[in-house]
């Protein structure tokens, strides 16, 4: 079993109050407070959970850059006050940072039970295929 420490369970309730400032941030109709306090929490917590070292190593990768760069440019355009086109550069970054993480994540939710069969439905199974780095027409 994996051992946390005081600081990893902190982090991880930083970045959980973090996820849900920015998810209720989006459904208040982009609500700049909110988005900002939960970008603020989101990156402590991770600092928390992996480390100050490791979230610097892990963010500024040499092939990770162009993200890294659109992720905190996002937040930075999100408190200087324009909440929607900053919400759109961060995910431009996050995705472009977690790229490589997508395939071990979509091969790790087919096989839970019920979430994998909605992976294989007609317009989800392209889309999470494409996410997964596969082609499902090679033969």
């Amino acid at each position: 079993m994996i051992s946390i420490n005081d600081n990893q369970k902190i982090g991880i309730a930083i970045s959980g109050f973090g996820m849900l400032f920015l998810f209720l941030g989006m459904i208040l109709f982009f609500d700049k407070g909110l988005l900002a306090m939960g970008n603020i929490m989101f990156l402590c917590g991770l600092a928390l959970i992996i480390g100050l070292e490791r979230t610097f190593r892990f963010f500024f990768q040499r092939q990770k850059i162009k993200g890294t760069v659109a992720f905190f440019g996002g937040i930075t355009v999100v408190l200087l006050g324009f909440p929607f086109t900053g919400m759109c550069i961060e995910s431009y970054g996050f995705f472009v940072i977690f790229s490589g993480f997508f395939p071990v994540a979509v091969n790790f939710i087919r096989r839970i039970p019920v979430v994998g069969n909605l992976l294989n439905l007609p317009g989800i199974s392209h889309v999470a295929a494409k996410l997964e780095g596969q082609s499902r027409y090679n033969v």
